[in-house]
Order: structure tokens, then C-alpha cells, then sequence
């Protein structure tokens, strides 16, 4: 168990956990000379069932609120300590504020320097927390008056503690490992060493983790936990960890860090929250509002975008955009804190709901409806309003850095299909997928049916009529299976419809007939257009338009511009590549163009439109063919 004290200055937090353990919190000269704490002091004891606690001392000055702050997030029990003889403060109003804002739902409440006042005050300092805890969760939590001097009511708090510990469950060690660092230094023989509290996972010796936000990769030389060393850590522990990384040093580690799995390594700027104001704020909270914000031991500054209106009044909640000025590690659930922007005054707090927030479209009622869904439990409750809102479908990873849940421990509700793509898996609604389909394949009817005349389009275009907002790899993804399936086919880069063929009408196929014998004579060297269109006394532009319409076919090649080929010719050439390749060993410029008879340009050209439709391989000045291309594979002619 972690228990963390909180509570005003001078109110004897120190006192009493040297009075419960014996140990002297405040180790710093600074701290000893002022008779205050400054920064957080750690302490572990055995109370009495031979299992050390940890204890997380806490300074209460509203100075070094920051610094309680970076030692509240993870503990398990809060101990509230409020004098007797002052009763409730400032801090202890602030302290207890920012326990509920963290999710802290346990407490015990100590009442201290009870020898020095009456009964009677006892009394009403009680019935001024009880008020204070009223209207929180933390509302009943048990009282137990005390003297750190003369050590009254020490061991019946001790009792309370051991009794709670008994019930302290353990946070569970399923999701990847993740600690906020609150602490780091240099021990002589060891190196540097870090110390948090472990929000989630198992780390062991020798494990690589990472920093964030960093990245830098480090290597755990060794662990303590329970205040011994240990083999291995877990969520909900204090540990402290050894750690090495090449050229890794100890200016180059903060406050604030975090010690991660890899997995979970990505840095954000931006966190979409759910928002609580406090109700003792006097004014509303303003959109663009500048806040400090404090995540794990971290503390950056930042703006506070409102998603649903221009202001927020006290005591309220709404969805929240932060938009952060250094970037932050965060999961689903995280709590937060936020300060104003001269970190005097907590505003409020809140929980991340999207750790990955979107720049646009944050207010659009699908990106709300989301926000929605994310405010509850975890990713089997929201992934079907997410899969919902998702175009382009979700990536499995991106889900498992924001809800911190290993893939291996998914089980995807039914209707759910995961489609592999070049960049990776995505996640997808079955109808929304079956909708996709469905859109492709009418797309590609209208196309058909608004230009007859072509064969049909390439990958990019059919993309850009019929789903232009899909991302390229989710669209070659869906048109893959749709290839597959039969659904589409493709006539080289020409994607159609089965039953789709351009047609030539009668006097198109009149003027094939009359052209084909002159581009059969031309073999190697076939005429161009413009020498077509005279021979046969034809407009150039049809002679050029029915050409183009024959390749589409797939009956001509265009080599060049207002060059066509015929196919057999072009079968021809490969042939003709062939043998000299099995004669030369590859292909070389000048052995093609004695070989086919015709100037090196047009030698060249061939050789260079052989490379376009992959049927050679340039390599220097030689060439080799494909074995794996179409052409390469068909039969020889």
C-alpha cells in the first residue's frame, strides 16, 4: 500500500509519520533548518504485519504545491492531516481538492496537536472536515485525533492503516509497464537510479525500456520494491530502478519523465479530457484559457480549448481539448490536474479520454459522440462508436498505446473485421466495410457508364472517383480483395468490371481494318499517326483517338508518343530480347539495334518502354528481363 499525506503547513505531516515509523521525513538541510518540507519525502516501514508500506510525505506550503502534486499521482490511501488547534486551511481545502480530482477514494483523517488545545476544539475541528468531506466521495472517512510528541492515538492509526492495507487489491500487472518519475539520481558504484510509482505492467531485471519523451532506450541493471531488492516489479509498487543507456546522463533525466515499454512510446501535444471545474471557483472557465497541467509527476503548460460551449461554469463537467506546449505521455484514464496560469490557484481537473486528440473536426457532433463514448469504462465500450466514426478504419496500435491493452489480451466483438493493408492492420465495422465495397464496385459502374469508350481506370484515379476519402493503403486493401473475388478485373493497369469491354462501332472497326496491314508491314518500325492519317486520307485527331482506343483494348502499345505497336509485334521483341540474352549473357544497346535493323533511337526507345512495363531491367548499360513479368511469362508466338 502507498499512503500520501496532505494538508496545510505546519500541521504536523512529518511529525506524525516519524511518530508511525520512526523515520525522519525531511532529509534536506534546507528542510530541517526551516522546519518545513519543500519537496516530496519517501519512507517505508513495517507497521506490524511484516509487510513494508510506503509512505509519500508531501510538503504543504502553497509554494510547493507543484512538488505535492508530482507525489500524489498513484497513491493508494490519502492520510489528511489537519491541526487541531487550526483546523481547515487553505492547503487542506486545496490538498483534499486535488485528491478527489486524482481519483483518490480512500482516506483516513488525522487529527493532530490534539495535546495542545481542549476537548472541545477537538471537537469542532472534527466537524469542520466532516462539512469539508461532505459533499465528496471521501465523505465518512475515519477520524483519529493524535499527538506526535506524546504518541496519543498513534497506534490506534497504526491499526487503521494495517487494516486498510488488508485491503488494498492489486491494480493488476496485464497492461505494458509504465512509471512517472518523481525522483532521479546518482548512487557511487551504481549509476543513475530513478524512482516512481508504478501505474501499470511487470518490469524485470534486464528488460529495455524507454524514456519519455525522449525516447532514448535504457537497460534496468537492477530493482527495489517493498524496500528490498527485487527480480521483478509491478503496478502499484514504489520501485526504484537502476537503469543504463548509452551516453546516459543524469542532467539528461527529469522530473516529470516517464519510464515506458516500448510499446507505448508517443509523445502527445494534444489530450482530449473530461473536464471538472471545481465549485469553489468564483468565475467560469473561458475557452483558450492558459492552465498549468500536472500528469503523473509531470508539470507543462497549456491551453484549454472547450468542445462544447464558450465557457464552463464552476462545478461543472464538459469534454475539453488540451492543447499542451510541451509534449506528454497519457493513456485512457489518466488523471490530471490543472493549475492557472500562474500556478497559484488549482482550477480543476479531469480524466484523458484520447490521448492522441485530432487538430480538426474536435467539435463535429461524430468526433462529441465519441468523446462520449470514450467517458466510459474502456475499449469494448467505445470501440463500436469509434469504429463507427472511423472512415479509414483504426490501427490496432494506435488503440493499444490509448487504452494501454496488449493485443494479445483483445477480444473483438462480433461484427468486427481486421484487414490487412501495407501499412499495417485496421480495424473495421462489417457493414462499414461491406458499404465500402459496395462503393467501389458502383463507382466503377458510373465510370463505366460515363465513359464507355475506356477500358476503364488506373488504381489512383478509380480511388479518386469512387473513395476519394480513403487513405491509399486501406483503398489497394479493398480493391485487392475485390481483384481477388473476381468482383474487378484488371486489363494490365486498367481496372473494370467483368462485363465491361470498349466496343468499337462500324466505322472504327472499318478503319482498324484498313490501318492494321500498315502497322503489320512496319514490323520493327511501324508508321506514325500523322503518316496513317495521310496514307489513308483520315482526320489525324480520330486516327490518334482510335490508336489510343486499340491500346485500352490492349491491341496496340504506345511506345512512344503517336507510336503504337501491335501487341504480336510487341510479343516479337521480347522474343527477340530472349535470345540475345541467352546469347550475350544480358542485353546490350547496341547488339538490340543490329539485331532489329532500325536507327538507335528507336532501338532505345523499344528498350526503354520494355523497362516501363517491366518486362527488362536496366542495370548500368545492360539490361535483363524480369522472369517474374507478364510478358515474360506468356507463350512465345
Amino acid at each position: 500500500m502507498i499512503v500520501g499525506t496532505a494538508g496545510h503547513i505546519d500541521h504536523g505531516k512529518t511529525a506524525l509519520l516519524k511518530a508511525l515509523t520512526g523515520q525522519e521525513g525531511d532529509r534536506r538541510p534546507a528542510e530541517r533548518e526551516r522546519g518545513i518540507t519543500i519537496d516530496l519525502g519517501y519512507l517505508h516501514a513495517d507497521l506490524g504485519d511484516g509487510q513494508p508500506t510506503a509512505f509519500i510525505d508531501v510538503p504543504g506550503h502553497e509554494r510547493f504545491v507543484h512538488n505535492m502534486l508530482a507525489g500524489a499521482c498513484g497513491i493508494d490511501l490519502l492520510l489528511l492531516v489537519v491541526a487541531a488547534d487550526d483546523g481547515v486551511m487553505p492547503q487542506t481545502r486545496e490538498h483534499l481538492a486535488i485528491a478527489e480530482l486524482l481519483g483518490i477514494r480512500r482516506a483516513l483523517v488525522a487529527l493532530t496537536k490534539i495535546g495542545r488545545v481542549e476537548a472541545r476544539r477537538v471537537e469542532r475541528a472534527r466537524s469542520e472536515v466532516q462539512a469539508l468531506l461532505a459533499p465528496g466521495p471521501l465523505a465518512g472517512a475515519e477520524f483519529f485525533p493524535v499527538d506526535s510528541l506524546s504518541g496519543t492515538g498513534i497506534d490506534a492509526l497504526r491499526q487503521a492503516l494495517l487494516a486498510e492495507a488488508a485491503l488494498v487489491k492489486g491494480r493488476g500487472s496485464d497492461g505494458h509497464f509504465r512509471l512517472p518519475i518523481d525522483r532521479a539520481f546518482s548512487v557511487s558504484g551504481a549509476g543513475l537510479v530513478v524512482t516512481g510509482t508504478a501505474f501499470a505492467g511487470r518490469v524485470r531485471v534486464g528488460d529495455e525500456l524507454v524514456l519519455a519523451p525522449s525516447g532514448r532506450v535504457v537497460r534496468v541493471r537492477g530493482l527495489h520494491a517493498r524496500n528490498q531488492q527485487v527480480a521483478d516489479a509491478e503496478a502499484g509498487q514504489r520501485v526504484a530502478l537502476n537503469i543504463s543507456g548509452e551516453r546516459l546522463a543524469l542532467e539528461q533525466i527529469h522530473r516529470g519523465d516517464w519510464l515506458l515499454a516500448p510499446a507505448l512510446l508517443a509523445p502527445t501535444t494534444r489530450l482530449d479530457i473530461d473536464l471538472h471545474l471545481l465549485p469553489g471557483e468564483r468565475h467560469d472557465l473561458a475557452h483558450w484559457t492558459s492552465v498549468h497541467v500536472h500528469l503523473g509527476a509531470q508539470d507543462v503548460t497549456g491551453r484549454v480549448a472547450l468542445l462544447e460551449a464558450g465557457s464552463l461554469a464552476p462545478g461543472h463537467h464538459a469534454v475539453a481539448q488540451l492543447l499542451l506546449n510541451a509534449p506528454v505521455h497519457a493513456v485512457h484514464g489518466d488523471r490530471l490536474v490543472l493549475r492557472d496560469q500562474s500556478a497559484q490557484r488549482t482550477l480543476g481537473g479531469g480524466r484523458v479520454l484520447d490521448p492522441f486528440a485530432p487538430a480538426r473536426n474536435r467539435r463535429t457532433p461524430a468526433r462529441l459522440a465519441q468523446l462520449e463514448a470514450l467517458r466510459g469504462d474502456g475499449l469494448e465500450t467505445a470501440l463500436p462508436t469509434l469504429l463507427g466514426a472511423a472512415h479509414n478504419g483504426l490501427d490496432p496500435q494506435r488503440l493499444e498505446r490509448q487504452f494501454n491493452r496488449p493485443r494479445d489480451g483483445w477480444a473483438l466483438p462480433a461484427g468486427v473485421v481486421e484487414v490487412s493493408t501495407r501499412l499495417g492492420p485496421r480495424l473495421f465495422a462489417e457493414d462499414r466495410w461491406h458499404a465500402l465495397e459496395q462503393q467501389l464496385l458502383d463507382g466503377l459502374a458510373r465510370f463505366h457508364g460515363e465513359l464507355p469508350d475506356e477500358l476503364g481506370p488506373d488504381r489512383d484515379r478509380l480511388r479518386r472517383y469512387a473513395l476519394p476519402e480513403l487513405e491509399r493503403s486501406v483503398f489497394i486493401a479493398q480493391l485487392e480483395r475485390q481483384l481477388a473475388s473476381g468482383a474487378v478485373q484488371a486489363s494490365g493497369p486498367w481496372l473494370h468490371l467483368p462485363d465491361h469491354r470498349v466496343q468499337l462501332n462500324e466505322a472504327e472497326e472499318a478503319l482498324r481494318q484498313r490501318i492494321w496491314p500498315l502497322l503489320d508491314a512496319g514490323q520493327f518500325d511501324p508508321p506514325w499517326v500523322r503518316d496513317l492519317s495521310k496514307e489513308l486520307n483520315v482526320e489525324e485527331s480520330a486516327m490518334r483517338l482510335l490508336q489510343r482506343k486499340l491500346a485500352r483494348l490492349g491491341l496496340l502499345h504506345q511506345v512512344v508518343k503517336d507510336l503504337f505497336y501491335p501487341d504480336a509485334t510487341i510479343r516479337q521483341l521480347a522474343t527477340l530480347a530472349r535470345q540475345l540474352q541467352d546469347e550475350h549473357g544480358s542485353i546490350k544497346a547496341a547488339h538490340w539495334r543490329d539485331r532489329l535493323a532500325i536507327g538507335r533511337k528507336r532501338s532505345i526507345q523499344l528498350l526503354e518502354y520494355l523497362d516501363r512495363i517491366g518486362f527488362t531491367r536496366r542495370i548500368g548499360d545492360l539490361r535483363k528481363i524480369r522472369e517474374d513479368s507478364a510478358l515474360a511469362q506468356a507463350p512465345t508466338p
